[in-house]
């Protein structure tokens, strides 16, 4: 027989013992089993998507089994299946953003990588009036509706009024909808203030430490006892700068999540160094993130690049 044809015909006759090993995003699993009685290991791993315009012209119209996970103001995330029959469990999720606009463009298009150091006269010159604009125009209406109850009210894990019921200090814990809610080594939950006046770790200031660390305290809390087979010491708590969205809010991660650049350094900044910074600066309790210098990484075609940090490079910022 051919060794090509002889190669072929040996998967279909792996006998599966067990699942030794899976990404946290379930791309690549591998299995334990055995072939002609013997020990075998089987790898298997989803293949890219094709990238010529007249097959992704079609991909949409390969899906099936297409389930909603949420939908929030012009975000909505799905489950579907592609290439198998209606009882196969859903092999994708989808990501839908309608209407989008030319920074979500910006966002998911290819770019080059930069290294910046914003400084506290950067970020008050600079930074904090760009941030301002980012919130208005209704940027930050589907953060509302979680908070205000409008959206998403079923998926919240844990609700904080805030110590002694201070409403400043509320918070709350749901999934991040780009999880797919199973898979525990992928765990990714948000957690979102409930004050509108902090923007992003710059507002945070020394007065906030307690507090802070009350927050980090529930978050693990309420993680390990809503997924008791994961451990305190498997988290990860962070905040992203840049964020997203100007409002407040901590990722917290399965340790063992596949780091992206999201994760990198220069873009997520540990919940636990962030408070240790805060304890460190001198000054009283109004000395905080806004009066240190920061190093971070941003895409070129990020406003803040192309805008700020460019101009400032070719010595052109005004």
């Amino acid at each position: 027989m051919d060794e090509k044809v002889a190669s072929e015909a040996l998967v279909p006759h792996f006998k599966l013992e067990r699942l030794l090993n899976q990404d946290q995003g379930g791309r690549r699993v591998t299995l334990l089993g055995s072939l002609e009685d013997k020990p075998a290991l089987l790898t298997a791993e989803r293949a890219a998507f094709p990238s010529d315009i007249k097959t992704l012209e079609a991909f949409h119209k390969t899906l099936a089994d297409v389930k909603n996970l949420g939908t929030n103001d012009i975000y909505h995330w799905y489950l579907a299946s592609v290439g198998h029959g209606e009882d196969s469990p859903p092999n994708l999720k989808l990501s839908l953003i309608s209407p989008c606009t030319e920074k979500h463009v910006k966002k998911y298009s290819p770019q080059g990588v930069r290294t910046v150091t914003e400084s506290p006269q950067i970020y008050k010159d600079h930074i904090r009036p760009y941030i301002a604009k980012q919130r208005e125009d209704g940027r930050l209406d589907w953060v509302f509706n979680i908070l205000e109850g409008r959206k998403e009210q079923k998926d919240i894990i844990f609700r904080d009024p805030g110590q002694d019921g201070a409403k400043e200090e509320a918070f709350l814990l749901a999934p991040d909808l780009n999880w797919d809610r199973k898979t525990l080594t992928s765990l990714h939950l948000l957690a979102l203030v409930e004050r509108r006046d902090l923007w992003s770790l710059r507002d945070l200031k020394k007065s906030h430490v307690v507090w802070l660390k009350h927050i980090r305290g529930k978050l693990v809390e309420a993680t390990v006892e809503k997924y008791p087979e994961i451990d305190r010491d498997q988290l990860k708590l962070y905040m992203h700068y840049q964020p997203t969205f100007y409002h407040l809010h901590i990722h917290v991660v399965h340790v063992m999540l596949e780091p992206t650049s999201t994760q990198a350094t220069g873009k997520a900044f540990g919940l636990e160094n962030i408070i240790s910074q805060l304890e460190s600066l001198s000054g009283d309790e109004d000395a905080g993130m806004s009066d240190v210098s920061l190093t971070y990484t941003l895409g070129e075609s990020h406003d803040l690049w192309t805008e700020v940090f460019h101009p400032l490079k070719e010595g052109r910022a005004g």
